[in-house]
């Protein structure tokens, strides 16, 4: 057997229970040949072909994020960035530095403020905005994405007053003594101003995810499970035609598309190793963030305010039932401890019915769960689909708003321990890109900072970091159908893999966030990092 590419003197961690550790890996083609020992590697090359001497460097498979918004990350490149403002004053500096920048009733956009990181000044308004942009109408969402802060410009343009009734599934914040609007938009009423914004064309979306790709391989990304919209699948096919789709993509029809989908005939595993169908994306509420997350108990503090459901039990059980009877699984965003149990009774009616066994169902999140829901993951066969990042980020917040219930929250621990597959993502633009923040943090559950303490918080629910890297890996291939060519490096599967700058397996855990992502090759070849992997 002939290989094109050999990486030896390694340290190979393969993800493969029947061979876990090796030296070297040969490639041919866009396929692993060979996974075992130096000695044998270096004699399948034919003259012509390459060596690499990773100097003991550490491999891995390549990482999937099995939850993220690809389309979203791009733009948000050209968009006022708002992550990390510590206080109300930093964010607001950033909006008047992009308001003397474009002329006036431009509009201006951004995303990720975190009115959590600044003490207790609570929500912003548009009063706010007003002081630093008058004469430009503005829309910021927040980093969970599920609510939008705008100023007054852009209420009038949209025509929101006082008289202007809250939309199904949304929120608008008003003013306690004259109710007017007080410029914060939770879920559904974000619409009544983002539908004013021109939607990119698909031109413009294919560039914004071309600029997002290189980021993902920096971060060591070889696929994505994206979950977003038409325009964004339209982007994707685009670059996939070009052979600019250098991530394997994984995409989601969005519920109200679902009928489109159905008479259209897609199905779930339609398409290729770079761009494929997975199923339907169905939120059942909104965030923690906002306060949207809907509770089987009243948030902390509060008589009886138990959040936003988005979907009724009811239609949750038809929509879950009609996209599996087409052969689509559903992807169900959940938060709340209450939604995730309405989520988990929809695929149990449509499992009781014999419907779609088949189907690997997912919830997105499942931020918090009541102790009695947590084995029903595995009982019903439903991928945890979770960000490890949120675990670390929200706590403070977590705390604040979930009280005690928080020893529910991001339990990763015990979902593994009941027999449920984790598939860990990013949520990016919400959070992070970077797999290596991602583990670090369910392993740790601490930030970079060192807080909450040595031992994380509520480290019952920490994983090692062979599980946290497996969720990785293993977990999105299997949570979208592709166990059988991705994952693991063993011969025969897809040779994409993931070169890192020290042993995360064995350095103290807090120096995981000190690893650098070397090399990443999807399909055989190099998309980051080989001069200078060639030149050290």
């Amino acid at each position: 057997m002939a290989a094109d590419l050999v990486l030896h003197h390694g340290n190979v961690y393969t993800m493969d229970r029947a061979a876990p550790r090796a030296e070297a890996v040969a490639i041919a083609g866009d396929r692993i040949a060979v996974v075992g020992e130096d000695a044998a590697m270096l004699d399948l090359l034919p003259r012509g072909g390459r060596a690499v001497d990773l100097e003991g460097r550490t491999v891995v498979p390549g990482f999937t994020d099995a939850h993220l918004h690809l389309l979203s990350f791009g733009l948000s490149l050209g968009q006022i960035d708002l992550a990390g403002a510590a206080t109300l004053d930093e964010a607001l500096a950033r909006v008047a530095a992009r308001a003397g920048a474009v002329p006036e009733g431009q509009w201006l956009v951004g995303r990720g403020w975190d009115h959590s990181l600044w003490g207790t000044c609570g929500l912003p308004t548009r009063h706010d905005l007003d002081r630093v942009a008058p004469r430009h109408p503005v829309r910021l969402q927040h980093k969970c994405g599920h609510a939008s802060w705008v100023n007054t410009r852009a209420l009038e343009l949209a025509g929101i007053t006082k008289k202007t009734p809250d939309p199904p599934g949304g929120e608008i914040e008003r003013e306690s003594a004259s109710g007017e609007p007080a410029g914060i938009l939770k879920e559904e009423a974000m619409a009544l101003v983002s539908r004013l914004l021109d939607e990119p064309s698909v031109d413009e979306a294919a560039e914004a995810t071309r600029a997002a790709i290189p980021h993902a391989h920096r971060a060591g990304l070889v696929g994505v499970h994206t979950l977003e919209g038409a325009l964004a699948f339209r982007a994707f096919q685009r670059l996939r035609s070009a052979g600019e789709l250098r991530l394997r993509t994984l995409v989601t029809v969005p519920k109200g598309n679902l009928d489109a989908a159905i008479q259209t005939g897609l199905r779930s595993g339609f398409g290729d190793q770079w761009l494929r169908i997975g199923g339907v994306k169905i939120f059942a509420d909104g965030a923690l963030g906002s306060r949207t997350a809907y509770m089987l108990a009243p948030y902390e503090g509060e008589s009886d305010y138990c959040g936003v459901s988005t979907a009724t039990p009811e239609h949750l059980r038809e929509v879950v039932d009609k996209a599996a009877r087409a052969g689509l699984p559903a992807f169900i965003h959940a938060i709340g401890d209450r939604a995730n149990r309405e989520a988990l009774d929809a695929v149990e009616a449509s499992r009781e019915a014999g419907v779609g066994l088949h189907l690997r169902h997912r919830i997105e999140h499942a931020q918090l769960l009541d102790p009695a829901d947590v084995g029903r993951f595995a009982a019903l066969g439903v991928v945890a689909s979770m960000q490890p990042i949120h675990a670390t980020q929200d706590m403070l917040i977590a705390d604040k708003h979930w009280g005690s219930r928080s020893a529910g929250a991001y339990a990763f621990r015990s979902l593994l321990d009941d027999g449920a597959v984790l598939a860990f993502g990013s949520d990016c633009p919400v959070e992070d890109l970077s797999p290596l923040v991602g583990i670090h943090a369910a392993v740790t559950r601490r930030r970079a900072d060192g807080s909450s303490g040595p031992e994380g918080w509520y480290p019952e629910q920490r994983l090692t970091v062979e599980e946290a890297v497996r969720a990785y890996t293993i977990g999105p291939a299997y949570a979208g159908g592709e166990e059988v060519s991705r994952g693991s490096l063993a011969p025969g599967k897809l040779a994409d893999l993931v070169v890192l700058s020290q042993d995360i397996f064995a350095v103290d855990p807090m120096a995981i966030l000190e690893t650098d992502v070397v090399a990443t090759l999807v399909g055989g070849e190099f998309v980051y990092g080989q001069d200078a992997l060639m030149d050290s």
